[in-house]
């Protein structure tokens, strides 16, 4: 009876140790590879209309207590694997309704602990969001800005690729100052100046080192609020009318709002 006992107890201990090495998620006990723990920190935030599905070499992702396999607006997630030899690990970012491919990222152990940071609207997908820095305000009472315009020539059609300079007024004409080399890729940089009331300010867009306007023959400006000790993060937007020409230029859009930069 005793050795019967022991045949049983020997053949369970061996069934789950294989069943352990079958699961990605653990370290494989046997065999010539190196497993290498890895952690990628997701961290973004989607105004997409339609949710976004995770999934990691096929894998859904799971996020939050409720386990969801999708996610609107803000996710955070710090995804903790095992690196089995020189495995990839492809991250795919998929809508969740139309299933189109959004974005995709690969990661290797030559990295085990990496950073995926975005911010995601139509027309917009800004990466590695958590490595940039809004401007330092050199003292109390200042407001500071930095640009980005993504989606430059996405309804003006100009044809013009160059950077673009701002001029910054306040409503009585005063020149603030300008902020030069805004781009598509790059955030410009850093522009501050001293908060006053009314806390209206006029931008105007121009092409770089001229006062011409990107768009030949209108001119383009757009209004913004100043914030007292505040230093923004702004995504300019073209904007288009209802049948899909070019409306403007928004300049609402501040990524301060929803990450928090050290």
């Amino acid at each position: 009876m005793k050795n019967i006992l022991t045949r049983v107890l020997i053949f369970w201990v061996s069934l789950a140790f294989f069943a352990s090495c079958a699961n990605d998620e653990l370290t494989s006990l046997y065999g010539n590879q190196t497993d290498q723990p890895g952690k990628v920190v997701i961290i973004g935030y989607s105004a997409l209309n339609d949710s976004i599905q995770i999934t990691v070499n096929g894998k859904p992702v799971e996020i939050g207590k409720e386990k969801r396999t999708a996610f609107v607006k803000k996710v955070e997630k710090d995804y903790e694997f095992v690196y089995h030899g020189d495995e990839e690990k492809v991250f795919e970012f998929t809508s969740k309704t139309t299933k189109e491919l959004l974005r995709t990222y690969r990661f290797t152990a030559k990295k085990t602990k990496d950073t995926l940071s975005f911010y995601a609207k139509e027309n917009i997908w800004l990466d590695n969001i958590v490595s940039l820095k809004p401007g330092v305000l050199k003292q109390p009472g200042y407001n500071g800005y930095r640009f980005i315009f993504p989606t430059l020539n996405l309804y003006s059609k100009t044809g013009y690729t160059g950077k673009l300079d701002g001029i910054i007024r306040k409503l009585n004409g005063q020149l603030l100052g300008v902020v030069e080399n805004i781009g598509k890729d790059q955030f410009s940089p850093f522009i501050e100046f001293s908060f006053s009331s009314p806390p209206t300010i006029i931008m105007e867009l121009v092409k770089h080192g001229t006062t011409e306007s990107y768009i030949t023959g209108k001119k383009v400006t757009l209004n913004m609020t100043m914030s007292v000790n505040k230093s923004k993060l702004i995504i300019l937007e073209e904007k288009k009318d209802a049948n899909g020409a070019f409306a403007g230029v928004d300049g609402t859009l501040n990524l301060t709002d929803f990450f928090v930069f050290k």
